[in-house]
């Protein structure tokens, strides 16, 4: 079994599409621990502020079949693939860290760059998963997050109600 960590967002329609998400990954994905939701801003593009959060599960699934599932509940929520990386979207699903795996293949990268490089991935996953050992940059998520440069990108804790889990 390995834990699985995903990054989720989305800066249209932003609370009925989180929750619908966190419902449909508890179907598949089950229990689910999930971080506070935080607001940000849109990064390389002009566009309505995000909701964020990390979830993380137990799973003995491949990372590929992972990515199969995530990106047919994006296609659920109205996820057009294909287009700009940088725009507004209904529901964004990322698999950021899947166990201590390291692989960049069919259109997969484990540990996501954007763990290092973004407050709206590592301030949700440090928050879940603090003490977890980033395979590459040999540093717990606590120990990122401690480091990394907040006033680049701000994060908002929302007080969002999630859908209540198992």
């Amino acid at each position: 079994m390995n834990r699985v960590f995903l990054s989720i967002g989305s800066n249209i329609d932003k609370e009925k599409n989180i929750a619908s998400c966190i419902t449909a990954l508890r179907r598949v994905f089950s229990p689910l621990t999930l971080s506070s939701v935080y607001q940000s801003a849109a990064v390389g593009f002009s566009g309505g502020d995000f909701y964020n959060l990390a979830a993380s599960f137990e799973t003995a699934m491949p990372p590929l079949a992972i990515e199969k599932i995530l990106r047919r509940i994006e296609k659920e929520h109205g996820r057009v693939r294909g287009a700009s990386r940088f725009e507004s979207r209904q529901l964004d699903l990322d698999q950021i860290l899947h166990g201590d795996l390291v692989i960049e293949r069919d259109g997969l990268q484990l540990p996501r760059a954007e763990i290092a490089e973004h407050a709206f991935v590592l301030g949700p996953l440090a928050e879940i998963g603090g003490g977890v050992v980033h395979p590459v940059l040999k540093k717990t998520c606590a120990e990122l997050w401690e480091r990394f440069d907040k006033t680049r990108h701000r994060l908002t804790r929302v007080p969002m109600a999630l859908p209540p889990g198992e």
